[in-house]
């Protein structure tokens, strides 16, 4: 500790009158305690009142510290705002002037933090003494009301319930890399995966609706709202409540085949009443096979007039293409208020052949399709067999037979998928693992997602894919170039931090 005496401002600088200390008798400048500094040190404190030791509470799941009498702060390590924590915890400051202060150094893992201060204050008879002191904080671990309510597991205040009612769970996996994508679950508690959607506990609401919002900006939904009373005090008026958000998502997935309703189909430009669903984001997009007409379905529409797939991937069968002829333009179907027509597709009529049935004396089917531009003899390609299929649906039993397809082709097959799997030097990361339980050959849903990755370029704009270091090399001359792959260009180094001992010197 240092102390030194400060003159005060109003003593004449040309008095050079010495005097003798009033305590051990040694000739001194006059001042108005009449005493030495050693004397002033020996008999005054101006530090008496301010604590050399105090106690700060660190949480370590969250790294904030308390700052009383109920928040929780995050201050970096020898911060202005650690700093002016710590001078918040002394009392007995405003009795003195503070001059200056600073970290000292102490150990990282002292749990020690030592601050360094310069006080200035008055003494006996209007004399200024200026003292430097260290106070020593220690840090004691507690946990934040936060990081209580996340330990404990069934604790939570709101609940978000994401329910699909379809055959596959494709769309889960693409909402599950958008979350991770977009960090949209850092204020979740937990996940529990059900037999038909995902469970998202949250500590407060508001955090729950947020979580709605964005499954509502990236997925068609329909959400409802409701909610528990817990608790009630009647003294305070304070109510406690549980929520719950109820979101169920369209029941569609990619390559599944529809049939509109007739004043639909007059709202999306006289679309055909059987079409592709060619994708589903924030809408829903259809394609028509007879001429390429494409419209988006947004979740108001949707549920305003709802529809119901006639055919789900799992019944896709493979055909064999025996002959394809593109349509000319003079060929093509248009006809006044038709909506946009892709671009990107290009019409033809095919004739096919059943794989299992190559061979025999039957004759090809003919059909018509939007996969023209990929598509030549002799290429195996996926589709519903709407002849002999047993539709359900009120909406399809009205059509005329005459304009239903026998076969509906959805997309080209690109031969052993176990090959292209095997090759794959990619992956994705997960969100909950209990929802990927048999990420094996055995979980067709995730391998069919991972394979509408590979074969769609703007399917996995807003996924992010990572390098896969652990797959051994596979040569790659096997494989048929041809075959889409995703490129190196595409793939994100997976970063992994690993604590790395210190060798002794």
């Amino acid at each position: 500790m240092k102390m030194e005496y400060f003159a005060p401002e109003n003593a004449s600088l040309s008095n050079n009158t010495r005097i003798l200390c009033c305590q051990c008798a040694v000739p001194i400048e006059a001042n108005p305690s009449n005493m030495c500094v050693a004397c002033l040190r020996a008999h005054v404190d101006i530090t008496d009142g301010i604590p050399k030791q105090a106690t700060l509470f660190f949480c370590r799941g969250c790294e904030r510290y308390l700052q009383p009498p109920s928040e929780w702060v995050v201050c970096a390590l020898e911060s202005r705002e650690l700093l002016a924590l710590c001078l918040k915890r002394l009392k007995g400051l405003s009795r003195v002037k503070l001059i200056d202060a600073g970290f000292a150094w102490t150990e990282p893992h002292s749990k020690r933090i030592k601050v360094k201060l310069t006080v200035q204050g008055e003494v006996i008879g209007g004399a200024v003494l200026q003292q430097t002191f260290i106070v020593e904080f220690t840090i004691q671990h507690q946990m934040c009301d936060a990081c209580h309510r996340s330990e404990a597991q069934d604790y939570w205040r709101a609940l978000v319930q994401v329910r699909q009612r379809a055959n596959n769970r494709k769309t889960f996996y693409y909402l599950e890399q958008l979350i991770l994508k977009h960090k949209a679950h850092e204020n979740t508690l937990g996940i529990k995966p059900k037999h038909d959607g995902l469970d998202f506990f949250y500590s407060t609401e508001n955090h729950a609706r947020k979580m709605v919002d964005f499954i509502q900006s990236v997925l068609p939904i329909k959400c409802q709202h409701s909610k528990k009373l817990i608790s009630h005090d009647i003294h305070s008026n304070i109510y406690n409540y549980k929520f719950t958000f109820s979101v169920e998502i369209v029941p569609l997935s990619k390559d599944s085949v529809v049939c509109l309703p007739k004043k639909l189909t007059q709202q999306l430009g006289s679309i055909s009443p059987i079409c592709l669903v060619h994708r589903v984001t924030s809408t829903i997009h259809l394609i028509d096979a007879n001429n390429g007409q494409v419209c988006d379905v947004s979740s108001t529409v949707y549920w305003r007039n709802p529809f119901s797939p006639i055919c789900n991937p799992k019944q896709l069968v493979e055909y064999i293409v025996m002959d394809i002829d593109i349509l000319k333009e003079h060929e093509k179907k248009s006809f006044p208020g038709q909506g946009m027509v892709s671009n990107k597709h290009v019409i033809a009529d095919v004739w096919i052949v059943k794989a299992s049935e190559l061979g025999m004396d039957i004759s090809p089917v003919h059909t018509r399709t939007h996969l023209g531009h990929i598509l030549k003899p002799g290429d195996t390609v996926l589709g519903y067999n709407l002849s002999e299929s047993n539709v359900n649906d009120t909406n399809f039993d009205k059509l005329d037979r005459s304009n239903i397809p026998d076969v509906f082709l959805v997309k080209k097959f690109y031969g052993e998928k176990s090959a292209r799997r095997r090759a794959r030097a990619w992956k994705l990361k997960h969100m909950a693992e209990e929802f990927h339980e048999g990420l094996s050959s055995t979980n067709d849903d995730y391998n069919d997602f991972l394979d509408d990755l590979e074969e769609d370029p703007a399917f996995r704009q807003n996924v992010n894919i990572f390098k896969d270091t652990s797959r051994i090399a596979v040569d790659t001359d096997e494989i048929d170039p041809s075959l889409p792959r995703i490129t190196l260009a595409e793939m994100l180094d997976d970063l992994t931090i690993e604590d790395v001992e210190m060798s002794d010197v």
